[in-house]
């Protein structure tokens, strides 16, 4: 089988890649950011002997409508992850994520590609009372993000409609081996023994995935028959507690002396919201808003249609992305941007972080 991933170099494209290789299948990346495939080897076992020569890696833009014609040849099965994340410009978000979509979806028909399988997000559920939330309930994404993959979806039901095969995946937030983004200033500020502040009271739940889970659900999607998963999937982790026993069960793992702190939830955005209209935080309105709230979602579909079982809990999942962060963070000091696989600049958070006092326990 022969896959194309948008978005290859990504945090979810790097750990896919990695696996079909293992699997034996040839990989085509495409990516807007460069990509080193000696990355690989910084993720677990090394790959089978002649991996190299089964991926093709394409730098560019999945707006460029030539680019991915050119990528989609000889390719079976596309998995369609390349996103402009929240923090990028309202604009960029848009244009990337509807109509990079669009451009996929149709160089995909024109080329005969038997399958492609969208990436979008919970976020499209907004931010509702009823929990857990299920893949028929209403869509009423929070910012350009969420509103962009709702069009994105849209464009997916479409190309359902003329006859392709095109399963919508929406993954909770995933982590696992090199994720970075928001989780290396908690790794951060845990690994220093700092007080770890939790918006509100810490005893909302908020489901996080392992990214190998989402993996597995992955494979599934490319290889089951068509009518097993011609359909939209929740993806989620089945054992997650409160976000104050997941963090602190992350505390305890890393034995450093950091302990959660519950924090006043209206005072604590209100500030956060200030330090991002100015540029000091890179924490937006969806981390932010959403932190103290209720957010999971029901995963039944998946385990029955697909025979998938998730196999990390939250704080599973959390503590083996601070162990690769350890193991990590000298080779990843020097990378900054905006992604799920740099660190981000802390900004005002990095002074809040030096003013605390380290190393005392509950």
């Amino acid at each position: 089988m022969r896959v194309l991933i948008t978005g290859g170099a990504g945090f979810l494209g790097l750990h896919l890649a990695r696996r079909l290789l293992q699997d034996g299948h040839e990989v085509v990346l495409l990516d807007i950011a460069e990509f080193d495939p000696s990355e690989y080897a910084t993720l677990g076992e090394p790959l089978p002997t002649g991996w190299e020569q089964r991926l093709t890696v394409l730098q560019g833009d999945v707006r460029d409508g030539s680019l991915v014609r050119s990528a989609m040849k000889g390719v079976d099965k596309v998995v369609h992850a390349a996103a402009a994340l929240p923090l990028w410009h309202p604009r960029d978000i848009f244009t990337t994520n509807v109509e990079g979509t669009r451009i996929v979806l149709e160089e995909a028909r024109r080329a005969k590609v038997e399958r492609v399988v969208f990436i979008s997000s919970t976020s499209v559920y907004g931010i509702p009372e009823k929990h857990p939330l299920d893949e028929d309930d209403p869509l009423q994404g929070v910012g350009p993000y969420g509103e962009s993959k709702i069009w994105a979806e849209r464009l997916c039901l479409s190309a359902r409609q003329q006859g392709m095969v095109v399963p919508i995946v929406r993954p909770k937030t995933f982590v696992g081996p090199a994720r970075l983004g928001v989780f290396q200033i908690l790794f951060d500020w845990i690994e220093r023994g700092k007080p770890i502040p939790v918006i509100g009271d810490g005893t909302n739940r908020y489901q996080l995935l392992d990214v190998d889970d989402l993996v597995d659900a992955l494979l599934r999607l490319l290889t089951l028959p068509s009518e097993q998963v011609n359909a939209t999937f929740n993806i989620g982790a089945e054992r997650f507690g409160t976000v104050r026993e997941d963090v602190q069960a992350l505390c305890d793992h890393a034995d450093t002396g950091a302990y959660v702190v519950p924090t006043p939830a209206p005072l604590v955005k209100a500030v956060l919201r200030v330090l991002e209209v100015l540029h000091l935080s890179p924490l937006y309105k969806w981390v932010y808003g959403t932190a103290d709230k209720d957010s999971f979602v029901a995963i039944e579909r998946a385990k029955e249609r697909l025979g998938w079982q998730p196999r990390y809990s939250n704080a599973e999942a959390l503590c083996r992305t601070y162990d690769w962060y350890r193991a990590n963070k000298e080779r990843l000091n020097h990378r900054e941007g905006v992604t799920h696989r740099v660190a981000w600049r802390q900004g005002a958070l990095r002074w809040v972080r030096d003013l605390l006092p380290s190393g005392k326990r509950r």
